[in-house]
């Protein structure tokens, strides 16, 4: 049985209309859904009783599990069980700007990136739009809060599930539903460029951001598999094409790693590599684990490679540290939770 929670709004239009019905009768299945949050069809009280059956042999209300909760300054994280017993997790950040969400796209991670603890436990399967759209709810829900971001950055590469993504943008984005401004919406990916491609002609308005985290290609697959079978000159043609076609800038991410890619000759092929674009970098201190061997940049070479890109008109940030104390690398919580 499909989750209320797996349709847009416009599929479940067009549900109606094929059952004989009133399309704006989605309208007011959607306010009970996100703005009034009830649990189940029963409480839709100005929807008929025959209407309510039908929408329960046709749909269920689908929810995840929390398993644990881990709390440091500024951040939390979750640890959710999905109805099939496998593991997610999302990480909640408080900022002066509001309170974002980065959630997982994908149970485990095929990239294999050789610092992030994702890579480690391999894709099992792809998240289906409602087990993405309850991160964010139950989250709310637990906290009593109001989530203004979210960012697809955990667990999984949002564009090896793109149609899923999509519509759980659609979902999060629908003015009548949650209605999370599109640009308060970014994906991260490794650098897919077929389906970076896609997302250009896709005329939403969300965030692109790149996991760069390396300045020439050698390093780059080194680091990042990806990187094999698409290049890095490739993929910065291919961003290039996306922020003339959209008309809008592109973050890099680039994560610190101690001895390999902070050195001052890396910074200025970072100079080099995106000149004259409109983007930013977004330099990320490396959140170590146990079970990798890569290191944290110290705060004296962070703030040398900041500088160098700054002096050569390149628009960077160097992002706060969160969760050094909750396992907060990407994957961290779910992988010792599975070794316990």
């Amino acid at each position: 049985m499909l989750s209320i929670y797996d349709v847009s709004l416009k599929d479940l239009e067009n549900y109606f209309e094929q059952i004989g019905d009133k399309k704006y009768r989605a309208r007011q299945v959607y306010e009970w859904l996100y703005r009034k949050r009830v649990s189940s069809f029963d409480e839709m009280t100005n929807l008929k009783k025959d209407l309510i059956e039908r929408l329960k042999n046709q749909f269920s209300f689908t929810e995840l599990k929390i398993l644990t909760t881990l709390e440091d300054e500024d951040v939390k994280k979750f640890l959710f069980e999905l109805e099939d017993g496998k593991k997610i997790e999302a990480v909640l950040m408080y900022h002066d700007y509001g309170n974002s969400l980065c959630i997982s796209s994908e149970v485990g991670c095929n990239m294999s990136c050789a610092f992030c603890e994702s890579g480690r436990l391999k894709k099992q399967r792809n998240l289906l739009p409602n087990e993405m759209v309850l991160q964010l709810l139950m989250i709310e829900k637990n906290l009593n809060i109001r989530i203004s971001h979210v960012v697809l950055m955990g667990i999984g590469e949002p564009f090896d599930n793109y149609d899923n993504v999509m519509k759980f943008i659609d979902i999060i984005n629908e003015p009548l539903g949650i209605a999370l401004g599109a640009r308060h919406i970014t994906i991260s990916t490794c650098g897919i460029i077929p389906k970076i491609k896609m997302f250009a002609k896709c005329e939403r308005q969300v965030n692109l951001a790149i996991s760069l985290h390396a300045s020439n290609d050698s390093l780059r697959s080194k680091l990042m598999p990806i990187n094999n079978v698409y290049k890095l000159d490739d993929l910065i043609k291919c961003i290039k094409e996306y922020i003339e076609q959209t008309n809008r800038r592109v973050t890099f991410e680039y994560v610190m790693l101690k001895d390999i890619n902070d050195k001052e000759q890396n910074a200025l092929e970072l100079v080099n590599l995106l000149k004259g674009m409109n983007c930013y970098v977004n330099i990320i201190p490396y959140n170590e684990t146990s079970h990798i061997e890569y290191k944290k940049s110290s705060k004296d070479t962070i703030d040398r490679f900041y500088n160098i890109l700054k002096k050569n008109n390149i628009d960077v940030t160097i992002r706060r540290e969160f969760g050094s104390k909750v396992m907060a690398a990407c994957g961290q919580l779910r992988a010792n939770f599975k070794e316990e």
